[in-house]
């Protein structure tokens, strides 16, 4: 039945301003309205709608104002630079500082954490090859060397 997902949405206080930011992500915009724009994610198949207004305000919580966006593994080792090319500082997560993308070895994720303009947490992730039986977070080179 459900074969993945098509939409999210997010608030934002200043439409305009974030539409140009979501365009730096490469995202291609699809519809713009008075107060909403969407964008395609991946044109025909998923979009995320952009919402101006005063929900903006909400503080984040990871159950609210938070998108991950798939990504091969192979951008995933150039996300940083290509993230901070295009002005977008990547954040710190887990209490570990982002100097390359962090791994949930458990999980076998790998992801890169940043903000909009309106502090709605963006992630790149990624999912690896193989779960290891850990908690701790580790960087990816990490990972790597221990899975080669």
């Amino acid at each position: 039945m459900i074969k993945g997902l098509y939409e999210a949405h997010l608030p934002v206080s200043d439409l305009q301003q974030s539409i140009f930011f979501y365009q730096k992500l490469g995202l291609k915009l699809y519809k713009q309205y008075d107060k909403v724009a969407f964008f395609w994610i991946e044109e025909g198949k998923s979009w995320i709608g952009l919402w101006e207004g005063p929900e903006a305000e909400i503080p984040y919580h990871p159950s609210l104002r938070h998108i991950a966006f798939y990504v091969e593994l192979e951008d995933m080792k150039k996300a940083k630079s290509w993230l901070e090319g295009r002005g977008i500082e990547v954040r710190a997560e887990f209490g570990i500082q982002p100097l390359e993308p962090i791994v949930v070895p458990n999980q076998a994720h790998a992801m890169i954490f940043f903000d909009d303009p309106d502090g709605n947490r963006l992630e790149f992730i990624t999912r690896l090859p193989k779960e290891m039986n850990s908690i701790e977070k580790i960087y990816l080179s990490e990972w790597e060397k221990l899975n080669l």
